[in-house]
């Protein structure tokens, strides 16, 4: 076969494997491997991508026989490009055979050769499967550091398909630590990627996370249509595996929403589903989703058997695995042990849980059982420590569910201690919570405690009440025990008389203010929660928690008494101060929210009272001080969070980060970019001052005004005063008009002063004020002027030396030097020019309309080896100078690079394989050598700061300022004059 041909052929099938289509690039690819002309190289890559095809189509046999023998039996030498490439794609044979160790192992080698080869693809390949891999391990802090890694060097090689899915894995780690919104946006940055190379396959699964997300956050219905669309573009475009997740989510989500029917058509259908990767990984989570289903049923025979099952495929599902999975089975068997009465049983075995080491979430739910378990044996001691460590353990924000299962066993525990006021807040409190949230069946549950704990107090329509909404629930859900348990308990409520109590069963004013206290966990929560304690307490017609609109419109927000409609009647009554025609509404106000101003209206048939008004206003200012709190807690910032976990995109277009110290640099810009204060960006010519600079205005408040950027270089000092804050018509000769200069033309936005050591000395003083005061005074104005403008400068000079020299002013450097960023040299991040190179590529081929160039390794090691003094300026000239001398479809060698990088290669080689001292990079060495200088002339003057200055060329300031600078503290402290 032609080797055009074939480059052709592969080229076709290179496009159906970034569409997700293995079935359309094995019949492409097929062909080809038939021909005896093939190089080795070429029967290589062709097999290579067979492989990929076969994956995606779950056939780890077919897979495995493209791929044939371990790259580390190859007796010829093959490129270490392709044996990357190799190596991965056994590792996610591994990886999908439940062999994590091995796979990890596999992809190591990947990694190693994709660094060898400087191929920025390549590295993130193998970075993203070492990432999957340790997801599946459970280590989470890698996982973040391979992600961030993958992302990178994706992004410099322009690979939308694996991006999509680096997000997509992202979201995971994200919704797991409770960072809902930002795993969102992950995912929404993985659709927008997915959509642009119509990956269909990608495209499902993102749409699986999404609906895993709006589960976790408890939006079932937006969870719902999600998981339809996932499982629509599986059955169209995915593999078996991918649809067997699809419906095993789906099933999940039916189950949370009532519908076990549905549930488990859809997780029988998964069982059908005939995949080697979906019997290992999913058939357990299917089991596990039935089991709970014939729980809820009280089926506690089948719903044993299915735990039995889901035990056997999680622990089939392969070696060197995380524990996770089984940690679900054990919870779900020391539930049904509580249910079926075995109390010590249940506790036994939630103590194995707690000291096997489950995740959080899992040991939290174990504490609660064992804690229902005590409580029913009567060990309420025990039971109530139980609830203790238990409380100490649940962040309500980020486990709402479990929150009101808390609350109704603590109701529970409250109720057998007599403390019936608590316990009838505690289960009030639990429904409101979980019908929120739309857990129906624990809602039920919590709706027959308080139906029997208010029977008791003689409350027989309230009971009645409760206990319909419970029954009504568990007969839909086929809950046959607890249907029977709440018939039981309506049955008995012929025997209490006929009176119906309106308010709350004992009139406990603390037992109601720790109710609303405990609500603000929730804004959601608090809302109703106010409107329903103030409906009890006031005995009111109806309570309306609503917002003022602008405009004079209203907002309803929670009600209690009434329907919507009435509620928003009654909100434009009280809003527009109208009289309320059935009796008196009495207004309080709850703050503001992001819309407008909060308030509660109770709706009252009578005047309220002296008692029941102080009631209302105790209960509106605790709900106040509740919405205030939740205020405080969104705009909340963490700042460490920020650190550990950057956004996957570059914070401009062309800022790549992929090593140490430009992390270093990103860290800082991210924690800048939400005040306005004074930067000085310090680096070689060459390094990026500008991208950082530009990088802290887009992440900030004034993104969406002007960025402008002034180099101090280019104008003397009558020019440099006029251009920066500008003159007034006549205020000098040829001054013809009137001109707004610089500063002001940035108003409300960033003006950036590229190399700001050369600004004039006589312009400097202006330039302090206007940073001290943000007044300026233009060229012929009598007033000064004050203009918002946030300033960020750059400077590659010694602003050090140009203070001692005269040549800047002392107070002006120390203005700037308050926040400091060091761009490092591209010599101190050598592992970022095979990211920078490949990115440069791809942006000169665009520009240059020249397809198919590629750099090839030995010019990526020259690239690597070279000092390059003009830094990643110098770099992006170099490739665009390559690129436009090259032919399309061109390999550039070391031999098309200039002169000055091709002969400075091999002394750059020697240079940098010499040990330096120390392993130090330059500036290290360079700072330790100034160090030891001035030690040696502080020691041979007995620390005269005049005579060491002369000696070392220096003056006193500018030998002060270089003491400071090296942190020799107890000198610096001297009098500078």
């Amino acid at each position: 076969m032609a080797s055009s041909s074939l480059q052709a052929l592969l080229a076709r099938a290179g496009a159906a494997l970034e569409r997700g289509r293995g079935a359309e690039a094995a019949q492409i690819l097929g062909p080809s491997l038939r021909s005896s002309a093939l190089t080795r190289d070429d029967e290589l890559a062709a097999r290579s991508m067979l492989a990929e095809a076969w994956l995606l189509q779950d056939d780890l046999d077919q897979a495995a026989a493209a791929l044939g023998r371990p790259p580390d039996t190859f007796r010829d030498t093959v490129s270490a490009g392709r044996l990357s490439a190799l190596w991965r794609l056994h590792g996610r044979l591994a990886s999908a055979r439940g062999d994590q160790s091995r796979a990890i192992a596999l992809h190591g080698r990947a990694l190693k050769q994709a660094a060898a080869a400087h191929d920025s693809r390549a590295i993130g390949l193998a970075h993203y499967e070492l990432g999957q891999c340790y997801r599946q391990v459970g280590d989470v802090a890698i996982v973040r550091e391979h992600i961030m890694k993958a992302a990178s060097a994706l992004h410099a090689a322009g690979d939308r398909r694996h991006l999509a899915l680096v997000h997509s894995l992202s979201s995971i780690s994200l919704a797991q630590r409770g960072r809902y919104d930002e795993a969102m946006a992950a995912l929404r940055q993985a659709e927008r990627l997915a959509s642009i190379v119509h990956a269909d396959d990608v495209l499902a699964t993102v749409c699986g996370n999404q609906a895993n997300v709006m589960m976790m956050e408890h939006r079932y219905e937006q969870a719902l249509a999600l998981a339809e669309r996932s499982v629509s573009l599986h059955e169209e475009h995915g593999s078996e595996h991918g649809l067997a997740v699809a419906l095993a989510t789906l099933g999940q989500i039916c189950v949370r929403l009532g519908d076990l029917h549905r549930a488990e058509e859809a997780l029988h259908r998964a069982l059908e589903v005939r995949s080697p990767i979906q019997f290992h990984e999913t058939t357990g989570a299917v089991f596990d989703t039935l089991a709970q289903i014939h729980l809820i049923r009280g089926r506690y025979d089948a719903a044993a058997d299915f735990l039995g099952r889901a035990g056997d495929a999680y622990g089939a599902y392969g070696r060197q695995t995380s524990h996770w999975y089984e940690w679900s089975v054990r919870v779900l068997s020391a539930r049904l042990a509580l249910r079926r009465g075995a109390l010590e049983q249940a506790v036994a075995q939630a103590d194995e849980i707690l000291q096997g080491g489950a995740p959080p979430l899992d040991a939290l739910q174990a504490t609660l059982i064992a804690a229902e378990a005590l409580t029913s044996a009567n060990r309420l001691t025990e039971a109530e420590q139980r609830l203790a460590s238990a409380a100490n353990m649940l962040d309500p924000t980020i486990a709402p569910a479990t929150w009101g299962e808390f609350l109704r066993l603590r109701g529970g525990q409250y109720a057998k201690n007599g403390s019936t006021a608590d316990a009838y807040h505690d289960f009030s409190q639990s429904t409101t919570l979980l019908d929120l949230l739309g857990e129906r069946y624990q809602a039920a549950l919590s709706h027959l405690a308080l139906g029997r704990l208010v029977a008791q107090t003689g409350a027989r329509s309230i009971a009645e009440r409760h206990l319909s909404q419970a029954l009504a629930v568990f007969q839909q859900l086929g809950a046959e025990r607890d249907s029977a348990d709440t018939e039981q308990a309506r049955g008995l409520l012929s025997a209490i008389g006929s009176g119906e109590y309106v308010t709350s069963p004992v009139d406990a004013d603390d037992a109601v203010a720790r109710r609303i206290v405990d609500a603000a966990a929730l804004p959601e929560l608090l809302e109703r929660e106010t409107a329903a304690a103030l409906f009890e307490a006031a005995s009111a017609d109806s309570t309306v928690v609503y917002v003022n609109l602008p405009g004079g419109d209203v907002r309803v927000v929670a009600c209690a008494g009434c329907d919507a409609d009435a509620a928003r009647s009654l909100a434009r009554l009280a809003a527009h101060g109208l009289a309320y025609g059935r009796g008196a509404i009495v207004v309080e106000p709850l703050g503001r929210d992001r819309e407008g101003a909060r308030f509660v209206l109770v709706a009252s048939p009578l005047p309220l009272g002296h008692p029941v008004m102080r009631r209302v206003r105790m209960i509106a200012t605790v709900a106040r001080q509740g919405f205030a709190l939740c205020a405080a807690r969104d705009r909340s910032t963490d700042p460490i969070g920020v650190a550990v976990d950057r956004s996957l995109e570059p914070l401009v277009p062309g800022f790549l980060c992929a090593s140490v110290a430009m992390t270093h640099v990103v860290e800082q810009i991210r924690r800048l970019q939400g005040n306005d204060l004074t930067v000085l960006i310090t680096g070689e010519s060459g390094t990026g001052k500008e991208l950082v600079s530009r990088a802290i205005h887009v992440g900030s408040h004034r993104s969406a005004a002007m960025f402008l950027p002034y180099n101090c270089t280019t104008t003397g000092r009558d020019l440099a005063d006029s251009q920066l804050f500008g003159h007034r018509r006549g205020s000098f000769t040829g001054a013809v008009t009137d001109q707004p200069g610089l500063v002001r033309s940035a108003a409300g936005g960033t003006l950036f002063l590229d190399e700001i050591g050369d600004l004039p000395l006589d312009v400097q003083p202006k330039l302090l004020r206007f940073l001290e005061q943000h007044e300026i005074m233009p060229l012929g104005e009598t007033r000064p002027q004050r203009v918002d403008v946030r300033v960020l400068a750059a400077t590659n000079a010694d602003l050090e030396q140009r203070v001692a020299e005269g040549k800047f002013r002392e107070d002006l450097y120390y203005r700037f030097n308050v926040i400091r960023i060091h761009v490092p040299p591209l010599r101190e991040r050598r592992e970022e020019i095979p990211h920078l190179s490949t990115y440069f590529l791809r942006e000169a081929l665009e520009r240059l309309g020249k397809p198919d160039i590629q750099l090839s390794s030995e010019a990526l090691d020259v690239f690597s080896q070279y000092w390059w003094p003009g830094n990643v300026r110098q770099l992006k000239n170099e490739i665009q100078r390559a690129v436009a001398l090259s032919a399309p479809g061109a390999t550039i060698e070391p031999a098309h690079l200039s002169p000055e990088v091709g002969a400075k290669s091999l002394l750059s080689a020697t240079a940098t394989t010499r040990p330096a001292r120390g392993a130090a990079n330059l500036a290290a060495v360079v700072e330790q050598v100034e160090r030891d200088l001035i030690q040696a002339a502080l020691d041979r003057t007995g620390g005269n700061i005049s005579e060491a200055a002369r000696s070392l060329g220096l003056t006193r300031r500018g030998l002060y300022l270089k003491l400071r600078r090296l942190g020799f503290d107890s000198r610096a402290e001297v009098d500078t004059r």
